[in-house]
């Protein structure tokens, strides 16, 4: 077994571990922003209620109260925009994994000497090049969304 087939395997494996690992990261952020969404909507409710009910509260009262709930709007919109970039991270990370399962069936074919191959190998190798692109395109297309995001941010 030649030593840049181990490599290749070898780095593989470990790519393939990373996303793991960052996809266990997003999950684990995107269940800590269901719990905090949860959270500030329970807050919001209360302040909401305190603003309708209590009238003949002072005017600072309701002042501090109308603040504390355009924080919890604030803070409810800057977590629905980390849970956007965690989504397009998760959609990402699908297209890096299809892109690397894809790259090793044509690195298969590839490896083929050229009179050794059928016409459906050449076929198949074709196809999984059409298919590569198209997962190349859409990975271009995820990280021209995230920087006209964070563009428009800006």
């Amino acid at each position: 077994y030649p030593t840049w087939k181990r490599t290749l395997a070898r780095r593989a494996r470990e790519s393939q571990m990373k996303r793991f690992c960052k996809a266990q990261a997003i999950q684990r952020r995107l269940e800590e922003i269901e719990v905090t969404f949860r959270e500030l909507e329970q807050q919001g409710i209360k302040l909401e209620k305190l603003l309708r009910d209590e009238n003949e509260s002072p005017a600072d009262q309701h002042t501090q109260w109308t603040n504390q709930l355009l924080y919890l709007v604030q803070k409810k919109n800057n977590l629905m925009s980390e849970e956007s970039d965690l989504m397009i991270a998760v959609q990402e990370l699908k297209l890096e994994e299809q892109q690397c399962q894809l790259d090793e069936k044509l690195r298969s074919y590839m490896n083929k000497e050229d009179a050794m191959k059928t016409p459906e190998d050449e076929k198949a190798e074709q196809e999984i090049l059409e298919q590569l692109v198209e997962v190349v395109n859409k990975r271009n297309v995820l990280i021209q969304l995230q920087e006209e995001k964070r563009l428009s941010e800006l």
